[in-house]
């Protein structure tokens, strides 16, 4: 039942989106010089008597709908840019196809940029410390800059947001609420999960504003949605109280969706089911009623409500990533590394085995993508050390460990070659402060969607 009114959901978004009329198009905006991508490039693009602003994106993207058969004019505005401007006709929509348009843009001659201090690989670098607020949560902005959630004595008895652009704080806000920790959605948006409401944040520039969602709604209808690409949208039927899930591609463009792979520990569904075995009649009684009223059956119903409860069960953790045009799904299930192509067709899979041996390696059940470069990093931990052991796609395997310099260390992000992390000396009277340090690599960008998640709902 849940997952057919999350389908309706998405169907309704698909409907929205991709109306029959229009055309969806994509703007590209790189450096001449370097041929990268420019980053808050503000755009303005007239067609008729209708005039849209956008800002490009940090790989220099954004995208829209414009109505076929238009004359769309765009002028596109930058501080370290020439400005430049232009015409493109938009013809028919073609079910398939994006019109993307490749803008170069010069840089200004004589502009002297700022030095900015490397630190070598390993060294921590404190990104953000105060005498008066400890750093309970952070998310990584689009443009470089951080949103912290922080807090003077007791999480749990006042908080505060930052955004903080890595020297100044920008502004300031109290949180309404018992704040547990921040999230992002599937668009990278961040939100601010308290013990009743989900706060979803809204930055323009310098300001920071909030709006209130249902948490209800946002852990039914936002939470499950996994990733998104060009007409893309990646979902889970995924459950906490159940062994098994499926990934879906829902596509916006014709709203249908097709099931991509599904997600199965054999060993704990087995034990899941047998527990109804062993429950006393009155909880097979109970069970029965349910499988009655919901069509649900009674096994399900007794596993979800007493098996979870043991020692035993464990819920899944089965990630996808998006790389390019690839879908990537790691299940640890089947020791299998899943390769899709953006429509969700199968194209190849490796073995895995980095998740074995977990008490002797110190597999963290957590993988971490750089959003920016799109390699993928298993956590490990070793008497309190963290390591980050880079996975190579073509193989599956570890390709090497780095250990973090600190120990006990919280929270962990991966940004464009650095890793930001939540560290306090052990028996320090010192906040909590926001610290990084440079991998010692050095990728260049990769097409990898801002909000990509990194699991489902567990919170990794």
């Amino acid at each position: 039942m849940k997952f057919l009114v999350l389908f309706s959901f998405l169907v309704s978004i698909g409907a929205v989106l991709a109306q029959s009329d229009s055309v969806f198009v994509q703007f590209e905006i790189h450096d001449k010089t370097y041929q990268e991508g420019i980053q808050n490039v503000n755009a303005t693009l007239t067609w008729g008597s209708n005039t849209m602003l956008k800002s490009s994106n940090t790989k220099g993207k954004f995208s829209f709908y414009i109505p076929a058969n238009s004359l769309l004019t765009y002028q596109m505005t930058h501080p370290l840019f020439e400005s430049i401007s232009g015409t493109k006709k938009i013809g028919q929509k073609s079910v398939s196809d994006t019109v993307r348009i490749s803008i170069e843009m010069e840089a200004n001659k004589g502009r002297i940029l700022q030095t900015v201090d490397v630190k070598a690989p390993g060294v921590p670098d404190t990104v953000f410390e105060s005498k008066r607020l400890s750093v309970a949560d952070f998310e990584l902005l689009e443009n470089g800059n951080l949103v912290l959630l922080a807090y003077p004595k007791q999480l749990k008895k006042g908080s505060e947001l930052l955004l903080y652009d890595g020297m100044d704080v920008l502004n300031t806000f109290s949180v309404p609420g018992v704040a547990e920790e921040l999230v992002h959605d599937y668009r990278g948006n961040p939100h601010v999960l308290c013990k009743d409401n989900v706060y979803g944040l809204y930055i323009d520039n310098a300001q920071i504003g909030i709006g209130t969602i249902d948490k209800g709604y946002y852990l039914k209808y936002l939470a499950p949605i996994v990733d998104t690409n060009y007409s893309k949208m990646f979902f889970s039927n995924f459950s906490k109280d159940y062994p098994a899930f499926n990934y879906f591609a829902f596509d916006q463009m014709d709203s249908t969706y097709s099931k991509i792979i599904e997600i199965k520990d054999e060993l704990m569904m087995e034990l899941y089911r047998s527990e109804y075995k062993w429950v006393d009649v009155r909880t097979k009684l109970w069970a029965k009623n349910k499988e009655y009223e919901t069509g649900i059956d009674a096994e399900v119903w007794v596993g979800a409500n007493y098996f979870t409860q043991s020692p035993y069960y464990k819920e899944l953790y089965a990630p996808m990533f998006l790389k390019n045009d690839t879908v990537i799904v790691f299940d640890y299930y089947k020791d299998k590394m899943y390769f899709f192509d953006a429509a969700g067709n199968k194209l190849d899979s490796v073995a895995i085995y980095h998740h074995y041996q977990p008490k002797t390696t110190g597999w963290q059940r957590e993988l971490i993508q750089d959003r920016f470069t799109g390699e993928i990093y298993a956590l490990f931990d070793k008497a309190g050390y963290s390591y980050l052991g880079q996975i190579d796609l073509k193989t599956g395997e570890i390709k090497e460990k780095v250990r973090l310099e600190f120990r006990y260390i919280e929270k962990i992000a991966i940004q464009n070659n650095f890793v930001y992390y939540i560290y306090r000396p052990f028996e320090s009277t010192q906040k909590k402060f926001l610290y990084k340090e440079r991998l010692p690599y050095s990728y260049g960008k990769s097409e990898v969607p801002y909000g990509n998640e990194t699991s489902i709902e567990t919170g990794k």
